[in-house]
């Protein structure tokens, strides 16, 4: 009687897997990642027009708070709950919801039997859309930790990096020309096929792997009060622009998130199996990759959401025009991800690479603090070039570093850590940002605007990107005054000046924030990458 042919693993990590399965496996987390890269830069283009189409730009902000919000809330919950019960289920239910609730934005405005207007249907959906987001991103980078020793990672981070990359380049074109000729609806629906496939390929190659003999407990007090500390914060930074930082309403809000900090805290440090592990935060390279993250998190992403604003409202440009601008930054950050992760694969060393990297990012920030209604598209790209080599860069070291020195039992809750902080800081800086941003623009708009101005076009001039789409309505409520001509195109130079000083206060803040995250990077310890990963303690079926 033959004897059974041995299994041939070509992984060495605590998951091997056989060809056919790290083939598939990586066809759907690549699929994924690509995914996730389309949806941001397909959707930042079409940002300017579905507001204007909707018409809520007091609600500018809520687009990306939203689905900021919680995906931020869903990272470390979903990581903690695949520590327990294996990553595959909750991967698959992730990118489900997110193809479904793509659908849903797609079709935002449109589904009348709800009680709610476009624009805060598409909120709604957006924040769905973002609890799959959450559940994916924060997953797919712990798969790969799973699959592939802390050595062999930096080798496909660049895989991973070459196929953000593409969508990088290519969505926001691709985004600004289906907003363009066909539809921003349309920036929403390309996710479904991408989505179907990345969720076949796991669910058929991606063997479920669970925790060998856990009895381990959620924490669902810690679950409570984690989204009770980030929910009033981000309501209290957004509500701030509405009802001032002073008002009764903000200051509540501050209030009760600082309280929910401290109940988090006490009960994370008293949990047996907590959401997000205190404990690793002693280590000094998880700590500092934290705050690292988190840093770049509100300075760099809290400003990209707002490059396509500046570039259709400030410079002029179509959403086409603006996902062409958006390439250099893409491409920066394509040649900066490959570049630092076979780096760090070939050196087995990471501080380098993120110093270079942090200081990159600060003087790409520099140059766009000094961009004004002048600026030519040139310099502009020169800066992102600038800022997405540096970005680039950055984006392996954290998980690599955080995953390199993190006990086996908490690798979901390590990487998720770093995704997390990362996340909450994209989340806190878009909201602030968006509150300085409106709050700068209504100030300066109302300061020039003219006393014997219609009354009935005051509300338009509030939503500076619906102006072109209502500009024969305006051209004929003012043709009707004298020098109403004259005094229209004023308003048009006052809009696009005002909207130009609240996006450049933006900037500056992003500047100074990168300028000292340099000196963080700067304390981050080098910690040699091991060659092989830890005793499996997963059965598999």
């Amino acid at each position: 009687m033959m004897a059974e042919p041995e299994t041939k693993y070509h992984t060495s990590g605590i998951v091997p897997l056989t060809r056919p399965q790290l083939v598939g496996t990586l066809t759907g987390l690549l699929l994924a990642a690509l995914l996730a890269a389309i949806d941001q830069t397909i959707v930042g283009t079409a940002e300017p027009r579905i507001i204007a189409q909707l018409s809520g730009f007091d609600r500018y902000p809520w687009i990306a708070t939203a689905y900021l919000l919680t995906s931020t809330v869903s990272v470390p919950i979903f990581a903690s709950l695949s520590d327990i019960h294996g990553r595959k289920p909750f991967f698959l239910l992730g990118a489900t919801l997110f193809v479904l609730t793509s659908a849903l934005c797609g079709a935002a405005g449109k589904l009348t039997f709800l009680p709610l207007d476009g624009m805060g249907q598409l909120i709604l959906f957006r924040g769905m859309q973002g609890v799959g987001a959450g559940m994916v991103m924060g997953l797919l980078f712990t798969i790969v930790g799973d699959i592939f020793s802390p050595a062999e990672r930096g080798r496909y981070q660049g895989l991973f990096a070459a196929v953000w990359g593409v969508a990088s380049i290519f969505g926001p074109t691709l985004g600004g020309w289906l907003t363009d000729n066909w539809s921003w609806r349309a920036c929403f629906w390309v996710n479904l096929p991408v989505g179907a496939v990345a969720v076949a390929a796991i669910y058929f190659e991606f063997p479920h792997m669970k925790p060998r003999g856990s009895t381990r407990q959620l924490d669902w007090t810690g679950f409570a009060t984690l989204i009770g500390t980030v929910v009033p914060l981000l309501l209290a930074l957004t509500w701030a622009t509405q009802y001032g930082w002073t008002s009764t309403r903000v200051e509540s809000l501050l209030v009760l998130s600082v309280v929910m900090l401290v109940a988090f805290l006490v009960t994370e440090s008293r949990a047996s199996e907590p959401v997000i592990p205190l404990v690793l935060f002693k280590d000094p390279i998880i700590a500092i990759c934290s705050v690292c993250a988190f840093v770049l998190g509100m300075g760099m992403f809290g400003v990209i959401i707002y490059l396509p604003l500046f570039m259709q409202g400030v410079l002029g440009v179509s959403a086409t025009q603006s996902g062409n601008l958006l390439t250099p930054l893409m491409m920066g950050a394509v040649v900066g991800s490959i570049t630092g992760g076979q780096t760090v694969s070939r050196t087995g060393k990471y501080k380098g690479v993120a110093l270079v990297g942090s200081v990159l990012v600060a003087i790409g920030m520099i140059v766009f603090a000094r961009m004004d209604v002048d600026t030519p598209r040139l310099y502009v790209a020169c800066g992102m070039v600038i800022a997405g080599l540096g970005m680039g860069l950055l984006q392996p070291v954290y998980t690599l570093a955080v995953q390199n020195v993190a006990p086996r039992r908490q690798m979901g809750a390590a990487t998720s850590s770093t995704i997390f902080f990362r996340s909450i800081g994209s989340t806190v800086g878009v909201a602030a940002f968006g509150s300085i941003m409106l709050t700068r623009y209504h100030n300066d708009f109302v300061r020039t605007m003219p006393a014997h101005m219609p009354a009935a076009t005051a509300p338009y001039f509030s939503n500076p990107l619906l102006l072109m789409q209502v500009r024969p309505q305006l051209e004929v409520a003012f043709g009707r005054v004298p020098g109403g001509a004259a005094m229209l195109q004023t308003l048009f130079g006052n809009v696009r000046a005002s909207l130009a000083n609240g996006l450049h206060l933006i900037f500056v803040c992003s500047a100074v924030i990168m300028a000292l995250s340099v000196l963080l990077h700067a304390m981050l310890r080098s910690e040699p990458l091991r060659t092989r990963a830890v005793e499996p303690e997963l059965t598999g079926h």
